[in-house]
């Protein structure tokens, strides 16, 4: 529902002649009608500390890499005169934190506004809202499976076996060094689970994909995932059990050893009447799309 974490991952901008744009820290500024409720919500549940503050006024920081806000009372002659009356709609402040369920767990005891409680989504991401008074949403985030660390041969170990989440890789005569195939095992860090399907990764770019990505998705009997639209085609084959696909309104039944393709960026929902295995494939750079949420998510299995 954001792009302050990793579903939001885009390259780098590249060095632009006379573009010398050095950022040393963020700052959000925010236009409310009551300025002390806000800043006592901030500061008492979300560990910011009062900076600066004056009448209408108050700016808040935390010591980590959280954005510093600004909070400037509705009316203020500070803001030009066509800003004065407006405020944010629309906004959701994300903040990506570890142990969620903990924290939720201290807000709620804390009486914190909690508006939308601790969910799990398909791609792997975990959050919950809360509401200040003045109507800013605030979403705690944090990812089901960490990033998968980065692995590399010390020098002169060059007679061990491959990683089991590791491409093998083949070099053609003539051609030391190119990888001619790939050899890919899935393992247990690379298997995302959701409320709804475990989602285990198999080919993608982080294991040795360039064009497409791999996963099997295994669904309990009576689970039924969200909807949800991916930017990409996807070919979903079946292996056991039976799968109801339901793709623009249009609802299909599909046994082990049928496929189904889905066309992009149609909106689907996908049950399990019964469990259910199915083994799913798409061009790598697809991304899912959830009515009503704003951006787009990357599928961490699939990266």
């Amino acid at each position: 529902m954001h792009c302050a974490s990793r579903s939001c991952r885009l390259p780098s901008p590249p060095h632009l002649p006379g573009a010398a744009l050095n950022v040393t820290t963020s700052t959000l500024s925010l236009t409310v009608a009551d300025v002390d409720a806000s800043r006592e919500f901030f500061c008492t549940h979300l560990g910011y500390e009062v900076a600066m503050a004056a009448d209408g006024f108050a700016s808040l920081t935390r010591g980590d890499a959280a954005a510093d806000l600004v909070l400037l009372r509705r009316g203020t002659e500070v803001l030009p005169p066509e800003q004065r009356d407006q405020q944010a709609t629309g906004l959701i402040f994300a903040l990506t934190v570890t142990g969620i369920a903990a924290e939720e767990e201290r807000l709620r005891g804390a009486g914190a506004p909690i508006t939308m409680p601790l969910r799990e989504e398909p791609w792997g991401e975990r959050l919950f809202q809360l509401t200040d008074p003045n109507g800013i949403v605030v979403q705690l985030v944090e990812w089901a499976t960490p990033d998968e660390p980065a692995q590399a041969d010390e020098p002169g170990q060059t007679d061990e076996p491959a990683q089991a989440d590791q491409p093998a890789q083949t070099g053609e005569p003539g051609q030391p060094g190119e990888p001619a195939m790939h050899v890919i095992a899935p393992t247990a860090g690379n298997v995302t689970d959701s409320p709804n399907a475990r989602m285990t990764g198999l080919a993608a770019p982080s294991r040795g994909s360039t064009e497409l990505s791999t996963w099997t998705v295994a669904m309990e009997a009576g689970r039924t995932g969200p909807e949800h639209s991916v930017s990409r085609e996807q070919v979903w084959t079946v292996t056991s059990g039976v799968l109801e696909v339901t793709c623009d309104g249009r609802t299909e039944k599909i046994a082990a050893g049928q496929t189904l393709v889905l066309p992009p960026d149609a909106l689907r929902r996908v049950h399990a009447p019964q469990a259910a295995e199915a083994h799913v494939a798409m061009r790598s750079d697809g991304v899912a799309s959830v009515p009503g949420a704003d951006g787009t998510r990357t599928l961490p299995w699939a990266q």
